[in-house]
């Protein structure tokens, strides 16, 4: 099966200031707090990929890499045989890498198909209403909602929504960063439900998720990142045969 996105030994962080001791801030000593290191892994064409942590692990640092808003220290991002490693966001969009954002980002005064027609902003634009009706087709809710301002749904609505301007814009690879985050534990079992959908129509995809137990039932192979770090890999059932992964992530 053909490699899709390939992060090698990727090591990234964020710039902060020094201790500047009364001088001007633009001159104070930068300084990088290293948050991933040497994180390599690879998702290929339909696959999805559940990359594993708890907070504060990395997970959305490797996200912000991957969509050009982060440029790392070291390592590379090849996407579609692309090198997108010092990509600017919007390009990486345009190369078919879309992000569905942690907290959803919805436009809450716009209308739902407001919401969804943005999604195609920079990719598909031509497309657009025939992958309107696409999306409407696989989220009926959203359909009976399209008028209907998005800051007045449910949680479980407007990650519906988040993912469903994603899709306006034809990913070739759709990374989902926490979409269980802030859910009911029946909204939950929902919204996985969604995602094993999307995955059963061939969509490749990358499941940044805390939750370990559900993400392992839906997801082909998995990484589990501890302290910036690539600690565990391999499929669902290697994973669950670890005890120390057991032990310390799932309680068991």
């Amino acid at each position: 099966m053909e490699i899709l996105l390939s992060v090698n030994q990727l090591s990234a962080g964020y710039s902060a200031q020094g201790d500047t001791s009364g001088a001007k801030r633009s001159n104070a000593p930068q300084t990088t707090l290293e948050i991933l290191r040497e994180v390599s892994l690879e998702i290929r064409r339909g696959e999805m990929v559940a990359l594993l942590g708890s907070n504060g692990a990395g997970k959305t640092t490797l996200c912000s890499v991957l969509s050009g808003l982060l440029s790392p220290i070291s390592g590379s991002v090849f996407f579609d045989s692309q090198n997108i490693t010092h990509l600017s966001y919007p390009s990486v969009v345009a190369a078919g890498l879309i992000q569905v954002p942690e907290g959803r980002k919805i436009f809450p005064n716009l209308s739902v198909q407001e919401n969804l027609l943005l999604g195609a902003f920079k990719r598909a634009k031509h497309s657009r209403h025939e992958n309107l009706s696409k999306v409407f087709a696989t989220f009926p809710k959203l359909k009976d909602r399209a008028t209907q301002l998005a800051g007045s749904m449910s949680g479980g609505e407007q990650q519906m929504l988040a993912i469903g301007r994603g899709m306006m814009a034809e990913p070739l690879l759709l990374v989902l960063d926490e979409p269980s985050l802030g859910l009911s534990p029946k909204l939950v079992e929902e919204m996985f439900e969604l995602i094993l959908q999307l995955k059963e129509s061939g969509l490749s995809i990358l499941l940044v998720e805390q939750n370990v137990g559900q993400s392992l039932e839906c997801a082909d192979r998995a990484y589990v990142l501890e302290n910036g770090a690539i600690r565990f890999t391999g499929t669902p059932d290697e994973l669950l045969a670890s005890d120390e992964l057991r032990v310390a992530y799932l309680g068991i």
